[in-house]
């Protein structure tokens, strides 16, 4: 693929997203989608995202960092949808959009007029997409979720508890990650199905579910047969030993599996003999005795640097990174190299890191990144595309129903 891509607004440029989400899952959703071209209007409550106010700190309040990350390139309007003006104005954005997507509770939703019979009827070729915590038709379905509780449902937390004894959460909301990439591919499907029989469609991505098929997909194992065959779990994956290994200086990951890498490490480790040992001659006795591999692994590299490490098994061939905290990963030089972090000028908050798409397009990016917004930033502004006029506009502000960032100087 070239370096140099043609000017282009992203792959999904033309598509409106009607975001009605907070915190993590739904944002990540739109943010992808966002990333890639498509417009996305952010509503928010006059108390704004909760994220807002989580997530680290902040030169102005209502800017924290993490609420950066997950909203840049979409717009901000802020609406009261506890009134029937502020609803009104909601549904002439839905008439517009070409998916809605929210992470609200199936009967929230209901109270609002916003499920999908009510908004097929207003907008048939509507994708409505709803993320749950949990999927109807089961006895959770009303339940609140954060990412926590559905780490711990769904047996995310129960991994560590299997490979260290202690229940824990993986220090990163990776529930809603992965639930919201999940959300933005099924959007993505329904809108290809469109394209073919010019009908919308509603979506339902539960976390719970999504989770826990993530992870009984990897570890099921012997449990996929009945009578079962043994325990759950990869044995591998859950030894307490397969982490970053210590070095004179620090860690590295090594991950020798083909017999060719293996043979290669135990080389490299002055071990040569080991290639005849039964317990580690090949793929299936390695497997068999994990612990044993794992075990030296983690007690063969004290002697030498992480980068002589590194640059011996890069010689080798056998797979290996060096440990990056979260601090030294903003200067990793790969990172660097392929342009990951930018700085840019926010309009309020001032200078910022930016963090690069992950993904190339031979056809072409989004060319430009929209800093995240202020709360209401971009209230009269989409009104106004929508039809609103001025005197309607003013009307509503003094009401109260909508919100700008500017409004002070309306």
């Amino acid at each position: 693929m070239n370096d140099i891509q043609p000017p282009s607004e992203g792959p999904l440029a033309g598509v409106r997203v009607v975001d009605l989400s907070t915190v993590v899952v739904g944002p990540v959703c739109s943010l992808t989608l966002a990333d890639h071209g498509a417009e996305v209007i952010k509503i928010e409550s006059p108390d704004g995202d909760l994220m807002r106010q989580l997530g680290g700190g902040a030169r102005n309040p209502g800017m924290t960092g993490k609420f950066m990350n997950f909203n840049r390139n979409k717009r901000s309007v802020c609406i009261d949808l506890k009134t029937d003006e502020g609803r009104a104005i909601l549904f002439r954005l839905i008439e517009t959009a070409d998916v809605f997507v929210t992470n609200m509770r199936p009967g929230a939703l209901d109270k609002l007029n916003l499920s999908w019979p009510e908004l097929q009827a207003l907008n048939p070729r509507l994708i409505h997409c709803l993320v749950l915590g949990f999927g109807r038709g089961g006895r959770y379905c009303e339940r609140p979720a954060y990412d926590t509780v559905i780490q711990c449902a769904s047996g995310v937390a129960g991994t560590f508890e299997k490979s260290g004894g202690t229940p824990r959460f993986v220090p990163l909301v990776m529930s809603d990650h992965i639930t919201g990439l999940v959300t933005a591919q099924a959007i993505g499907f329904a809108l290809y199905r469109r394209t073919r029989t010019g009908v919308g469609e509603s979506i339902e991505v539960p976390m719970f579910e999504t989770m826990a098929a993530f992870v009984l997909r990897e570890h099921m194992g012997s449990m996929t047969f009945e009578p079962p065959l043994g325990p759950s779990g990869d044995a591998r994956i859950l030894n307490p030993d397969n982490r970053p290994v210590p070095t004179q200086d620090g860690y590295i990951a090594i991950s020798p599996n083909t017999n060719a890498q293996a043979f290669a490490f135990f080389e490299a480790i002055g071990q040569p003999e080991l290639k005849t040992d039964p317990r580690f001659s090949s793929v299936s006795a390695r497997t068999a005795n994990s612990n044993d591999y794992f075990a030296l692994r983690a007690s063969s590299l004290k002697g030498k640097t992480t980068a002589e490490w590194v640059e011996i098994f890069e010689r080798i061939d056998v797979p290996s990174m060096r440990y990056n905290s979260l601090e030294t990963l903003l200067d990793d030089p790969h990172l660097e190299d392929v342009g990951f972090i930018s700085r840019s000028e926010h309009p309020s908050e001032g200078e910022i890191r930016e963090i690069g798409l992950t993904n190339r397009f031979s056809g072409g990016n989004r060319s430009s990144i929209k800093p995240a917004p202020r709360l209401g930033e971009d209230t009269f502004a989409v009104m106004r595309e929508c039809g609103f006029d001025e005197p309607s506009i003013q009307k509503a502000a003094q009401g109260r129903f909508v919100f700008d960032a500017r409004q002070e100087n309306n």
